[in-house]
């Protein structure tokens, strides 16, 4: 049985849920909509434990969470390019971004080149954009030497 054919019957801690249950949620999203979880759910998740589910889910043009997932991996990208961040994190984007310009669609292209931007110059991060999930709402390719 596959995923998407899977029943999701909830998170055991929605707070820190488990990969499998993010995936089943994922293309189940109606069964607990996104304003009955934490206000910050977004920024609980979006760390390194599942960011190889987010990752997936973000590349999977047929998930119905799919813009959900992009807009964690923004969140995954911005916390990845501070300069206090892990070189294991560091190391993750940047293998992240290679496959979504290998094999990803245009969000998750736009995605990718968003990050090379970032990483490039950190200094053009606009929290709107990376973390309150404007740049999922309004997509667009950052341009390397744009305004602050």
């Amino acid at each position: 049985m596959s995923v998407r054919e899977s029943t999701f019957f909830g998170f055991a801690n929605p707070v820190d849920p488990r990969p499998e249950e993010l995936q089943a949620w994922a293309y189940h999203p109606e069964a607990v909509p996104l304003d009955a979880m934490p206000s910050d759910w977004d920024l609980l998740i979006s760390g390194d434990v599942l960011a190889p589910t987010l990752f997936e889910l973000a590349m999977d043009r047929q998930c119905p969470a799919r813009r959900f997932a992009q807009h964690c991996m923004y969140i995954y990208a911005a916390d990845g390019v501070r300069p206090n961040a892990s070189s294991q994190r560091k190391r993750r984007l940047k293998k992240y971004v290679e496959r979504a310009e290998e094999v990803g669609d245009e969000p998750m292209s736009i995605w990718a080149h968003n990050c090379r931007v970032l990483m490039t110059r950190p200094e053009l991060f606009d929290y709107e954009d990376w973390i309150e999930g404007g740049l999922v709402r309004h997509p667009r390719r950052l341009a390397m030497f744009g305004r602050r």
